[in-house]
Protein backbone atom coordinates (compact mmCIF):
# COMPACT_ATOMS: atom_id res chain seq x y z
CA UNK A 1 0.00 0.00 0.00
CA UNK A 2 1.01 3.52 -0.49
CA UNK A 3 0.71 4.32 3.26
CA UNK A 4 4.07 1.84 3.12
CA UNK A 5 5.77 4.41 0.62
CA UNK A 6 7.78 7.39 2.19
CA UNK A 7 7.07 10.75 1.31
CA UNK A 8 9.47 12.79 -0.29
CA UNK A 9 9.86 16.16 -1.91
CA UNK A 10 10.80 15.94 -5.59
CA UNK A 11 14.37 18.06 -4.45
CA UNK A 12 15.08 14.35 -2.56
CA UNK A 13 15.14 12.16 -5.53
CA UNK A 14 15.85 14.51 -8.11
CA UNK A 15 17.79 17.84 -9.48
CA UNK A 16 15.10 20.26 -10.89
CA UNK A 17 16.62 22.09 -13.24
CA UNK A 18 15.15 24.87 -16.11
CA UNK A 19 16.05 25.59 -19.25
CA UNK A 20 17.17 29.00 -21.35
CA UNK A 21 17.25 30.91 -24.61
CA UNK A 22 20.48 32.39 -26.37
CA UNK A 23 19.63 35.26 -28.03
CA UNK A 24 17.79 35.14 -31.41
CA UNK A 25 20.21 37.92 -32.74
CA UNK A 26 23.24 35.55 -32.86
CA UNK A 27 22.84 33.06 -35.75
CA UNK A 28 26.30 31.47 -34.40
CA UNK A 29 24.36 30.30 -31.21
CA UNK A 30 22.37 28.37 -33.73
CA UNK A 31 22.45 25.21 -35.80
CA UNK A 32 24.45 23.31 -33.90
CA UNK A 33 24.48 19.37 -32.91
CA UNK A 34 22.87 20.05 -29.40
CA UNK A 35 19.32 19.06 -29.52
CA UNK A 36 17.20 21.99 -28.35
CA UNK A 37 13.60 20.96 -26.82
CA UNK A 38 10.86 23.38 -26.75
CA UNK A 39 6.78 23.26 -25.53
CA UNK A 40 6.16 22.92 -29.43
CA UNK A 41 8.22 20.24 -29.64
CA UNK A 42 6.49 17.72 -27.10
CA UNK A 43 3.11 19.00 -28.15
CA UNK A 44 2.62 16.61 -31.46
CA UNK A 45 4.90 14.28 -29.96
CA UNK A 46 3.16 11.41 -28.71
CA UNK A 47 6.23 8.86 -27.39
CA UNK A 48 7.54 8.85 -24.31
CA UNK A 49 11.59 9.05 -25.64
CA UNK A 50 12.61 11.98 -27.40
CA UNK A 51 15.87 12.81 -28.58
CA UNK A 52 15.34 15.60 -31.62
CA UNK A 53 13.49 18.89 -31.35
CA UNK A 54 13.11 21.35 -33.67
CA UNK A 55 16.26 23.81 -33.56
CA UNK A 56 19.72 22.25 -32.34
CA UNK A 57 22.30 24.93 -30.48
CA UNK A 58 25.77 24.99 -30.50
CA UNK A 59 27.41 25.12 -27.45
CA UNK A 60 28.56 28.30 -27.40
CA UNK A 61 24.51 28.85 -27.15
CA UNK A 62 24.34 26.79 -24.92
CA UNK A 63 26.88 28.74 -22.60
CA UNK A 64 24.77 31.89 -23.79
CA UNK A 65 21.88 30.95 -21.66
CA UNK A 66 20.64 29.66 -18.86
CA UNK A 67 20.02 26.24 -20.12
CA UNK A 68 22.08 22.81 -19.22
CA UNK A 69 22.96 20.20 -21.17
CA UNK A 70 20.74 17.63 -19.43
CA UNK A 71 21.94 13.94 -19.30
CA UNK A 72 20.11 10.89 -20.49
CA UNK A 73 16.61 9.28 -18.95
CA UNK A 74 16.59 12.90 -17.73
CA UNK A 75 12.63 13.42 -17.68
CA UNK A 76 11.65 16.84 -19.23
CA UNK A 77 8.13 18.64 -18.05
CA UNK A 78 7.03 21.78 -18.97
CA UNK A 79 6.34 24.32 -16.47
CA UNK A 80 4.15 27.03 -18.80
CA UNK A 81 2.39 27.27 -22.14
CA UNK A 82 0.53 24.74 -21.36
CA UNK A 83 2.34 22.44 -18.05
CA UNK A 84 2.39 18.57 -18.00
CA UNK A 85 3.90 17.62 -21.36
CA UNK A 86 5.91 15.34 -20.38
CA UNK A 87 9.40 12.95 -21.78
CA UNK A 88 12.20 11.09 -21.29
CA UNK A 89 15.71 12.43 -22.75
CA UNK A 90 16.75 9.62 -25.30
CA UNK A 91 20.06 11.65 -25.60
CA UNK A 92 22.04 14.34 -24.25
CA UNK A 93 19.59 17.34 -24.96
CA UNK A 94 18.82 20.90 -23.78
CA UNK A 95 15.48 23.01 -23.16
CA UNK A 96 14.19 26.52 -23.05
CA UNK A 97 12.81 28.53 -20.76
CA UNK A 98 9.46 26.52 -20.53
CA UNK A 99 10.61 23.28 -18.56
CA UNK A 100 11.64 22.29 -15.31
CA UNK A 101 13.47 18.93 -16.00
CA UNK A 102 14.33 16.37 -12.96
CA UNK A 103 17.68 14.83 -13.11
CA UNK A 104 16.77 11.82 -11.19
CA UNK A 105 19.13 10.68 -8.56
CA UNK A 106 20.49 6.94 -8.42
CA UNK A 107 17.59 4.77 -7.64
CA UNK A 108 15.14 6.31 -9.72
CA UNK A 109 13.61 5.27 -12.43
CA UNK A 110 12.55 8.12 -15.50
CA UNK A 111 10.00 5.53 -16.66
CA UNK A 112 8.35 5.74 -13.35
CA UNK A 113 8.89 9.32 -12.85
CA UNK A 114 7.02 9.80 -16.42
CA UNK A 115 3.84 8.18 -15.41
CA UNK A 116 4.11 9.85 -11.85
CA UNK A 117 4.49 13.50 -13.51
CA UNK A 118 1.73 12.97 -16.16
CA UNK A 119 -0.81 11.66 -13.31
CA UNK A 120 0.19 14.69 -11.40
CA UNK A 121 -0.52 17.57 -13.66
CA UNK A 122 -3.71 18.56 -12.61
CA UNK A 123 -1.53 19.08 -8.88
CA UNK A 124 1.15 20.74 -10.73
CA UNK A 125 -1.54 22.81 -12.03
CA UNK A 126 -3.03 23.88 -9.18
CA UNK A 127 0.29 25.71 -7.80
CA UNK A 128 0.87 27.25 -11.13
CA UNK A 129 1.20 31.26 -10.78
CA UNK A 130 0.98 34.23 -12.93
CA UNK A 131 -1.74 36.57 -14.20
CA UNK A 132 -0.24 36.54 -18.54
CA UNK A 133 0.35 32.58 -18.37
CA UNK A 134 0.77 30.27 -15.65
CA UNK A 135 3.73 28.56 -14.65
CA UNK A 136 4.75 26.09 -12.17
CA UNK A 137 8.04 27.57 -10.85
CA UNK A 138 11.19 25.54 -9.60
CA UNK A 139 11.20 25.95 -5.76
CA UNK A 140 7.35 24.80 -6.06
CA UNK A 141 8.24 22.07 -7.79
CA UNK A 142 11.00 21.26 -5.67
CA UNK A 143 9.17 21.38 -2.45
CA UNK A 144 5.67 19.07 -3.81
CA UNK A 145 5.45 16.11 -1.59
CA UNK A 146 4.85 12.60 -3.23
CA UNK A 147 5.03 9.30 -2.09
CA UNK A 148 7.47 7.46 -3.62
CA UNK A 149 7.94 3.71 -3.59
CA UNK A 150 11.48 1.80 -3.48
CA UNK A 151 13.50 1.48 -6.75
CA UNK A 152 11.92 -2.41 -7.42
CA UNK A 153 8.49 -0.93 -6.97
CA UNK A 154 9.23 1.87 -9.04
CA UNK A 155 10.51 -0.36 -12.04
CA UNK A 156 8.16 -3.16 -12.01
CA UNK A 157 5.09 -0.24 -11.94
CA UNK A 158 7.07 1.80 -15.13
CA UNK A 159 7.50 -1.67 -16.80
CA UNK A 160 3.47 -2.68 -16.33
CA UNK A 161 2.55 0.93 -17.59
CA UNK A 162 5.06 0.83 -20.41
CA UNK A 163 4.56 -2.32 -21.78
CA UNK A 164 0.32 -1.48 -21.93
CA UNK A 165 1.82 1.76 -23.90
CA UNK A 166 3.79 -0.50 -26.25
CA UNK A 167 1.48 -2.27 -27.76
CA UNK A 168 -1.03 1.06 -28.51
CA UNK A 169 2.68 2.03 -29.99
CA UNK A 170 2.63 -0.89 -32.15
CA UNK A 171 -0.96 -0.61 -32.78
CA UNK A 172 -0.53 2.94 -34.31
CA UNK A 173 2.73 1.94 -35.92
CA UNK A 174 0.66 -0.99 -37.87
CA UNK A 175 -2.34 1.32 -38.69
CA UNK A 176 0.29 3.83 -40.21
CA UNK A 177 1.64 1.20 -42.73
CA UNK A 178 -1.39 0.19 -43.42
CA UNK A 179 -2.68 3.50 -44.30
CA UNK A 180 0.66 3.97 -46.04
CA UNK A 181 0.07 0.86 -48.52
CA UNK A 182 -3.07 2.10 -49.39
CA UNK A 183 -1.94 5.00 -50.47
CA UNK A 184 1.09 3.80 -52.12
CA UNK A 185 -1.83 1.67 -54.56
CA UNK A 186 -3.77 5.09 -54.54
CA UNK A 187 -0.59 6.89 -55.89
CA UNK A 188 0.39 3.80 -58.32
CA UNK A 189 -2.71 3.52 -59.96
CA UNK A 190 -4.15 7.44 -59.72
CA UNK A 191 -1.62 9.81 -59.34
CA UNK A 192 1.20 8.10 -61.58
CA UNK A 193 -0.70 5.93 -63.66
CA UNK A 194 1.99 3.43 -63.35
CA UNK A 195 0.42 0.66 -65.15
CA UNK A 196 -0.94 2.57 -68.06
CA UNK A 197 2.55 3.81 -68.40
CA UNK A 198 3.58 -0.08 -67.98
CA UNK A 199 1.66 -1.09 -70.71
CA UNK A 200 2.85 2.30 -73.13
CA UNK A 201 6.80 1.52 -72.45
CA UNK A 202 6.10 -2.57 -73.37
CA UNK A 203 3.80 -1.32 -76.62
CA UNK A 204 6.53 1.20 -77.68
CA UNK A 205 9.38 -1.55 -77.15
CA UNK A 206 7.39 -3.21 -79.64
CA UNK A 207 5.73 -5.85 -77.81
CA UNK A 208 2.59 -6.79 -78.18
CA UNK A 209 -1.23 -6.31 -76.39
CA UNK A 210 -0.13 -9.47 -74.20
CA UNK A 211 3.08 -8.02 -73.31
CA UNK A 212 1.37 -5.03 -72.41
CA UNK A 213 -0.96 -6.67 -70.22
CA UNK A 214 1.81 -8.63 -68.40
CA UNK A 215 3.47 -5.65 -68.10
CA UNK A 216 0.31 -3.96 -66.31
CA UNK A 217 0.06 -6.96 -63.98
CA UNK A 218 3.86 -6.47 -63.01
CA UNK A 219 3.18 -2.74 -62.28
CA UNK A 220 -0.34 -4.08 -60.03
CA UNK A 221 1.33 -6.69 -58.31
CA UNK A 222 4.86 -5.24 -57.21
CA UNK A 223 7.64 -7.72 -57.24
CA UNK A 224 7.28 -8.82 -53.76
CA UNK A 225 4.37 -11.29 -55.45
CA UNK A 226 6.76 -12.42 -57.86
CA UNK A 227 9.69 -13.32 -55.58
CA UNK A 228 10.52 -17.27 -55.93
CA UNK A 229 13.45 -19.21 -55.27
CA UNK A 230 14.94 -18.63 -58.94
CA UNK A 231 16.70 -15.25 -58.76
CA UNK A 232 16.74 -15.15 -62.66
CA UNK A 233 12.82 -16.10 -63.73
CA UNK A 234 11.68 -13.90 -65.82
CA UNK A 235 7.74 -12.16 -65.11
CA UNK A 236 6.15 -14.30 -67.28
CA UNK A 237 7.96 -17.71 -65.79
CA UNK A 238 6.93 -16.04 -62.26
CA UNK A 239 3.45 -15.14 -63.54
CA UNK A 240 2.64 -18.75 -65.08
CA UNK A 241 3.18 -20.12 -61.68
CA UNK A 242 1.32 -17.77 -59.84
CA UNK A 243 -1.23 -19.13 -62.47
CA UNK A 244 -0.87 -22.77 -61.74
CA UNK A 245 -0.70 -22.61 -58.11
CA UNK A 246 -2.91 -19.31 -57.29
CA UNK A 247 -5.12 -19.90 -60.32
CA UNK A 248 -8.18 -17.13 -58.66
CA UNK A 249 -5.56 -14.54 -57.32
CA UNK A 250 -3.98 -14.65 -61.14
CA UNK A 251 -7.43 -13.79 -62.51
CA UNK A 252 -8.04 -11.20 -59.81
CA UNK A 253 -4.66 -9.48 -61.14
CA UNK A 254 -5.29 -9.93 -64.68
CA UNK A 255 -8.98 -8.55 -64.86
CA UNK A 256 -7.39 -5.49 -62.60
CA UNK A 257 -4.51 -5.19 -65.42
CA UNK A 258 -7.38 -5.08 -68.09
CA UNK A 259 -9.25 -2.02 -66.54
CA UNK A 260 -6.48 0.22 -67.43
CA UNK A 261 -5.95 1.44 -70.73
CA UNK A 262 -2.76 1.23 -73.15
CA UNK A 263 -2.88 5.09 -73.83
CA UNK A 264 -2.48 8.39 -72.62
CA UNK A 265 -4.81 11.67 -73.56
CA UNK A 266 -4.40 15.47 -73.13
CA UNK A 267 -7.18 17.56 -70.62
CA UNK A 268 -7.29 20.29 -69.06
CA UNK A 269 -5.18 18.13 -66.40
CA UNK A 270 -2.44 17.44 -68.90
CA UNK A 271 -1.95 13.79 -69.45
CA UNK A 272 -4.72 10.92 -68.21
CA UNK A 273 -5.49 7.80 -68.99
CA UNK A 274 -7.33 7.58 -72.47
CA UNK A 275 -11.05 7.04 -71.10
CA UNK A 276 -10.67 8.72 -67.56
CA UNK A 277 -12.39 12.23 -67.68
CA UNK A 278 -10.84 15.66 -65.95
CA UNK A 279 -13.24 16.04 -63.71
CA UNK A 280 -13.94 17.79 -59.88
CA UNK A 281 -14.55 16.05 -56.65
CA UNK A 282 -18.51 17.30 -57.29
CA UNK A 283 -18.74 14.32 -60.12
CA UNK A 284 -17.61 11.61 -57.27
CA UNK A 285 -19.02 12.79 -54.03
CA UNK A 286 -21.14 14.73 -52.17
CA UNK A 287 -21.79 16.25 -49.14
CA UNK A 288 -23.90 14.72 -46.07
CA UNK A 289 -26.80 16.50 -44.80
CA UNK A 290 -29.19 14.16 -42.45
CA UNK A 291 -29.81 14.94 -38.76
CA UNK A 292 -29.53 13.22 -35.69
CA UNK A 293 -31.07 13.56 -32.18
CA UNK A 294 -28.16 14.29 -29.75
CA UNK A 295 -30.10 12.08 -26.93
CA UNK A 296 -28.94 9.45 -28.96
CA UNK A 297 -25.38 10.44 -29.37
CA UNK A 298 -22.38 10.15 -26.38
CA UNK A 299 -19.26 10.84 -26.47
CA UNK A 300 -17.72 8.07 -28.06
CA UNK A 301 -20.45 9.23 -31.39
CA UNK A 302 -20.04 12.97 -31.88
CA UNK A 303 -17.24 14.49 -33.72
CA UNK A 304 -16.39 18.18 -33.99
CA UNK A 305 -12.94 19.77 -34.65
CA UNK A 306 -11.67 19.32 -31.48
CA UNK A 307 -11.79 15.45 -31.14
CA UNK A 308 -10.29 14.77 -34.57
CA UNK A 309 -6.65 14.20 -34.48
CA UNK A 310 -3.97 16.28 -36.26
CA UNK A 311 -1.85 14.64 -39.36
CA UNK A 312 -4.76 12.20 -40.67
CA UNK A 313 -4.62 10.10 -37.35
CA UNK A 314 -8.16 9.72 -36.82
CA UNK A 315 -10.17 10.63 -33.68
CA UNK A 316 -10.62 9.89 -30.25
CA UNK A 317 -13.52 10.75 -27.60
CA UNK A 318 -15.37 14.25 -27.18
CA UNK A 319 -15.07 15.93 -24.38
CA UNK A 320 -18.94 17.02 -24.17
CA UNK A 321 -21.55 16.43 -26.27
CA UNK A 322 -23.02 19.91 -28.04
CA UNK A 323 -26.03 21.74 -26.84
CA UNK A 324 -27.97 22.13 -29.96
CA UNK A 325 -31.33 18.87 -30.27
CA UNK A 326 -30.01 17.86 -33.34
CA UNK A 327 -26.50 17.92 -35.27
CA UNK A 328 -25.37 16.44 -38.21
CA UNK A 329 -26.04 12.98 -38.96
CA UNK A 330 -22.42 10.30 -40.24
CA UNK A 331 -23.00 6.85 -41.14
CA UNK A 332 -20.06 4.33 -41.71
CA UNK A 333 -18.14 4.80 -44.70
CA UNK A 334 -18.78 8.77 -44.67
CA UNK A 335 -15.73 10.79 -44.88
CA UNK A 336 -14.96 13.59 -42.64
CA UNK A 337 -12.74 15.86 -42.46
CA UNK A 338 -12.21 19.34 -40.15
CA UNK A 339 -12.93 22.59 -42.09
CA UNK A 340 -11.44 24.72 -39.37
CA UNK A 341 -7.60 25.21 -40.42
CA UNK A 342 -7.37 22.53 -43.06
CA UNK A 343 -3.42 22.42 -42.32
CA UNK A 344 -4.08 20.28 -39.44
CA UNK A 345 -5.38 17.91 -42.23
CA UNK A 346 -8.05 15.75 -39.66
CA UNK A 347 -9.41 13.02 -41.85
CA UNK A 348 -11.28 9.93 -40.42
CA UNK A 349 -13.36 7.37 -42.42
CA UNK A 350 -16.20 6.24 -40.43
CA UNK A 351 -16.98 2.64 -39.29
CA UNK A 352 -20.15 3.80 -37.15
CA UNK A 353 -23.11 5.77 -36.80
CA UNK A 354 -22.83 9.27 -34.97
CA UNK A 355 -22.92 13.21 -35.38
CA UNK A 356 -21.00 15.49 -36.25
CA UNK A 357 -20.11 19.57 -35.60
CA UNK A 358 -21.07 21.83 -38.31
CA UNK A 359 -17.15 22.81 -38.66
CA UNK A 360 -16.76 18.70 -39.79
CA UNK A 361 -17.47 17.97 -43.19
CA UNK A 362 -18.97 14.86 -44.15
CA UNK A 363 -18.21 13.47 -47.72
CA UNK A 364 -20.54 10.67 -49.29
CA UNK A 365 -19.63 8.78 -52.65
CA UNK A 366 -21.75 9.11 -55.22
CA UNK A 367 -20.90 5.30 -56.28
CA UNK A 368 -21.86 2.67 -54.14
CA UNK A 369 -18.47 0.43 -53.45
CA UNK A 370 -16.16 3.30 -53.93
CA UNK A 371 -15.72 4.98 -50.21
CA UNK A 372 -12.15 3.85 -49.96
CA UNK A 373 -11.24 5.38 -53.15
CA UNK A 374 -12.93 8.71 -52.36
CA UNK A 375 -11.00 8.22 -48.70
CA UNK A 376 -7.75 7.64 -50.48
CA UNK A 377 -8.35 10.99 -52.28
CA UNK A 378 -9.39 13.28 -49.82
CA UNK A 379 -6.13 11.99 -47.94
CA UNK A 380 -3.68 13.34 -50.48
CA UNK A 381 -1.63 16.48 -49.03
CA UNK A 382 -2.74 17.91 -52.35
CA UNK A 383 -6.66 18.15 -51.56
CA UNK A 384 -5.70 19.61 -47.96
CA UNK A 385 -3.17 21.74 -49.62
CA UNK A 386 -6.04 22.69 -52.03
CA UNK A 387 -8.54 23.50 -49.16
CA UNK A 388 -6.32 26.11 -47.63
CA UNK A 389 -5.71 28.03 -50.97
CA UNK A 390 -9.38 28.09 -51.56
CA UNK A 391 -10.06 28.84 -47.51
CA UNK A 392 -12.18 31.96 -46.47
CA UNK A 393 -10.66 33.67 -43.38
CA UNK A 394 -6.95 34.52 -42.04
CA UNK A 395 -6.56 34.32 -38.10
CA UNK A 396 -8.99 31.01 -38.37
CA UNK A 397 -8.84 29.40 -41.88
CA UNK A 398 -12.61 27.75 -43.03
CA UNK A 399 -12.57 25.63 -46.07
CA UNK A 400 -14.89 27.14 -48.91
CA UNK A 401 -17.63 24.20 -49.12
CA UNK A 402 -18.63 25.38 -53.17
CA UNK A 403 -14.72 26.01 -53.68
CA UNK A 404 -13.92 22.24 -52.57
CA UNK A 405 -16.38 20.33 -54.47
CA UNK A 406 -14.57 22.08 -57.28
CA UNK A 407 -11.14 20.20 -56.39
CA UNK A 408 -10.00 19.17 -59.82
CA UNK A 409 -9.51 15.59 -60.74
CA UNK A 410 -9.04 12.85 -63.08
CA UNK A 411 -12.03 10.73 -62.99
CA UNK A 412 -11.32 6.92 -63.71
CA UNK A 413 -14.44 4.24 -64.65
CA UNK A 414 -16.44 3.52 -61.46
CA UNK A 415 -15.58 -0.29 -61.43
CA UNK A 416 -12.04 0.75 -60.82
CA UNK A 417 -12.96 3.04 -58.55
CA UNK A 418 -14.75 0.03 -57.07
CA UNK A 419 -12.27 -2.42 -57.93
CA UNK A 420 -9.59 -0.42 -55.55
CA UNK A 421 -11.91 -0.12 -52.60
CA UNK A 422 -12.39 -3.50 -52.55
CA UNK A 423 -8.62 -3.98 -52.78
CA UNK A 424 -8.08 -1.64 -49.74
CA UNK A 425 -11.18 -3.10 -47.93
CA UNK A 426 -9.08 -5.14 -45.45
CA UNK A 427 -6.38 -2.57 -44.69
CA UNK A 428 -9.26 -0.41 -43.17
CA UNK A 429 -11.15 -3.48 -41.42
CA UNK A 430 -8.26 -4.31 -39.47
CA UNK A 431 -7.36 -0.21 -38.74
CA UNK A 432 -10.57 -0.47 -37.46
CA UNK A 433 -9.56 -3.38 -35.05
CA UNK A 434 -6.97 -2.06 -34.60
CA UNK A 435 -8.05 1.09 -32.52
CA UNK A 436 -10.71 -0.93 -30.90
CA UNK A 437 -7.76 -2.64 -29.56
CA UNK A 438 -6.23 0.91 -28.87
CA UNK A 439 -9.20 1.94 -26.72
CA UNK A 440 -9.47 -0.79 -25.03
CA UNK A 441 -5.61 -0.69 -23.78
CA UNK A 442 -5.57 3.05 -23.34
CA UNK A 443 -8.78 2.33 -20.99
CA UNK A 444 -6.96 -0.31 -18.99
CA UNK A 445 -3.34 1.72 -18.59
CA UNK A 446 -6.01 4.42 -17.37
CA UNK A 447 -7.69 2.57 -14.83
CA UNK A 448 -3.99 0.88 -13.65
CA UNK A 449 -2.41 4.03 -13.23
CA UNK A 450 -3.91 5.61 -10.48
CA UNK A 451 -4.33 2.64 -8.59
CA UNK A 452 -0.64 1.77 -9.05
CA UNK A 453 0.90 5.00 -8.52
CA UNK A 454 -1.45 5.00 -4.97
CA UNK A 455 -0.37 1.78 -4.05
CA UNK A 456 -4.25 0.55 -4.32
CA UNK A 457 -2.94 -2.59 -6.74
CA UNK A 458 0.34 -4.53 -5.69
CA UNK A 459 2.37 -4.36 -9.08
CA UNK A 460 3.75 -7.46 -7.86
CA UNK A 461 0.45 -9.25 -7.94
CA UNK A 462 -0.69 -8.37 -11.55
CA UNK A 463 -0.39 -10.78 -14.62
CA UNK A 464 0.53 -9.67 -18.07
CA UNK A 465 -2.88 -10.34 -18.96
CA UNK A 466 -4.41 -8.84 -16.49
CA UNK A 467 -8.03 -7.53 -16.19
CA UNK A 468 -8.62 -4.50 -13.75
CA UNK A 469 -13.01 -3.54 -13.62
CA UNK A 470 -13.09 0.19 -13.58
Amino acid sequence: MSSDWPVCRISDVAEVVGGGTPSSKVEEYYGGDIPWITPKDLSSHREMYISAGGRNITGLGLSKSSAKMLPIDTVLLTSRAPIGYVAIAKTEVSTNQGFKSLILKEGNDPVFFYYLLKFNVPLFESRATGSTFKEISGQVLKDTELRIPDYETQKAIGEKLRSLDKKIELNSKINQTLEQMAQAIFKSWFVDFEPVKAKIAALEAGGSEDDALLAAMQAIAGSTLFATDTADADAQTQLARLQTEHPEQYATLRATAELFPSAMQESELGEIPEGWNAGQLSDIAMFTSNRISVEELSVETYISTENMLENKAGIRNAASLPSAATVIKFEPLHILVSNIRPYFKKIWLANFNGGRSADVLGFESKHQGTSEFLYNLLYQDQFFDYMMLTSKGAKMPRGDKDAIMQFAIAVPPVELMKYFSQRVEAFYNLINMNRSGGRSLSELRDTLLPKLLSGEIDVSALADNTEVNA
